[in-house]
Parts: C-alpha cells; structure tokens; sequence
C-alpha cells in the first residue's frame, strides 16, 4: 500500500461504508461475546459474499535502517488495497489499539482503518475510523 491519490480516498470512503455494513450484518447474527477470529472470518465470507475485494492476513514487513526484521505482523484485513480492518473481540476499547494501528498505518503509507470491536452489545458504539491521512 502507499500514499493514495484523491480517487483513491474517496472509493476508500465509499467502501469504507459497504464494509461497516457488512460488519454490522455478521454483528446481527452472531452478536457479542465470540472470539476475534469467528468475527473475522464470518466477515470475510460476508465480503465475498457483497463481492468487496479483500485480502485477509496481509504480511506487514517491517524494515529498521535497510535490515529486514523478522518480526511476523499480519494485517488482519485489508479491503482492495486501499485501507485496513483490524477486527477485535475485547471488553473494553484501549488506547494501546488505537497506537498499533496508527503504527500500521504509519508502515503501509495507508491512510485509513477500521478498528472494529464486536465485543458490544450494538456494533455501531464498537466502531473505531482512524484516519492517517485522509
């Protein structure tokens, strides 16, 4: 992913809201209380199933000073390469998710994510938009 050109952002916009309603399906049918990977793979087969190009577990390299760190981060998914959903399934939102995707952000040149926690009782109050750049 890298730095998005004002089409791009605004497909990212517009997807952005086909994927949150696809979020707020799988929410409906499974409701809270599941672990992060059900959420996210029932998500991923409501994307297929809406015809949304994605890419699940997307290697994330991570470079210090030209060496190559073997560090293994994953980006949870990531929706026709124009930005990233980072689905959780926690009690309570913490600041520290908000720094790691910041973090992801920062590293994919990419200017939005969606952060997710399907952990509430309604979806809408469990949704996260961090935007880097847009």
């Amino acid at each position: 992913m890298n730095r998005r050109s004002p089409s791009d952002k605004e497909r990212a916009n517009a997807l952005s809201r086909d994927v949150i309603g696809a979020a707020i399906e799988v929410h409906k049918h499974l409701g809270p209380g599941l672990l992060e990977n059900a959420y996210q793979e029932c998500l991923c087969h409501e994307l297929k199933l809406r015809g949304i190009a994605f890419e699940p577990q997307v290697s994330l390299p991570l470079i210090y000073k030209g060496y190559p760190v073997d560090c293994a981060y994953r980006l949870d998914i990531v929706i026709d390469d124009l930005f990233m959903i980072e689905p959780k399934a926690v009690e309570r939102h913490d600041a520290v998710f908000d720094a790691e995707v910041m973090t992801y952000l920062r590293l994919t040149g990419c200017g939005l994510c969606l952060l997710l926690n399907f952990n509430v009782p309604v979806l809408r109050d469990g949704i996260k938009r961090i935007v880097l750049d847009l």
